[in-house]
């Protein structure tokens, strides 16, 4: 039976909302809110816990009765954090096959869309995989902030291997009139590891293309890995809220709508 753990990577350090994980959201904490909507989606088939970057988020934690492991708070990134984790909770390595990485902020995103993710991973044994959306709007065509994923998906399917993460706009269609498939596709950054993969990608130097569009997946590409994407219609728990919060604004915007 494969065996399955979310990793919630956490830090209370962030400069547009400083403490964010420990906020208040309608009588609750931020991360136990999102603790919580992970435990309902994916509780049966995974084990949880909170790689926390300060001692503030594993004690809050702790009253909610999550398992937390605290990581060096100069980690990186989220992926070094959840990987620091994993080697607490598993040192040899043997006790876990995939990790689904999900942040600890994404108060209105749907844990549930982990799920096709690690059917995938055991389906086709990449080592990555994630997922994205079409891009509707014409703005974000454009947008650098907006990363979009290159893959060559045929009429009909919805998820193939990714050959390209980018900021800039791609791919270009050279014959409009002889493309069927014109879509461009929006990064959603969820990711579903195998657990061998993530040890791996973190061992690794920082890539070239890497440091040139700053995306750590550029990384696993540069070396060969393969990362799997599929495609989703929306990743809300309620359609009205922003999906996770950043800012004070994203915060007041979700209040009407936590019970």
């Amino acid at each position: 039976m494969t065996r399955v753990i979310t990793l919630m990577p956490v830090r209370l350090a962030a400069t547009r909302l400083p403490n964010k994980p420990l906020l208040e959201v309608n009588g609750k904490t931020l991360i136990q809110r999102v603790y919580e909507n992970v435990k309902n989606a994916l509780g049966n088939v995974s084990d949880i816990a909170v790689a926390a970057g300060d001692q503030a988020i594993v004690d809050e934690c702790n009253k909610f009765g999550a398992t937390a492991v605290l990581t060096d708070p100069n980690l990186p990134s989220g992926t070094d954090r959840i990987a620091a984790a994993l080697r607490v909770l598993d040192p040899e390595g043997k006790k876990y096959d995939i990790v689904v990485d999900f942040q600890g902020d994404n108060l209105n995103v749907d844990p549930a869309v982990c799920l096709p993710l690690v059917e995938m991973v055991q389906r086709t044994d990449c080592d990555i995989a994630t997922c994205g959306m079409v891009i509707q709007n014409e703005e974000d065509k454009n947008n650098p902030n907006i990363v979009k994923i290159v893959m060559g998906l045929k009429d009909g399917e919805k998820e193939a291997r990714c050959l390209y993460f980018t900021r800039a706009t791609a791919p270009y269609t050279r014959n409009p009139e002889k493309c069927l498939i014109k879509d461009l596709y929006h990064h959603i950054g969820i990711y579903v590891f195998k657990a061998a993969s993530l040890q791996k990608m973190v061992s690794l130097p920082t890539g070239v293309l890497e440091k040139r569009e700053a995306l750590e997946q550029l990384r696993a590409l540069e070396n060969g890995m393969v990362i799997r994407a599929r495609l989703v219609e929306d990743i809300r728990l309620v359609k009205e809220a922003p999906a996770d919060i950043n800012t004070p604004e994203d915060l007041e915007a979700s209040l009407p709508w936590i019970k």
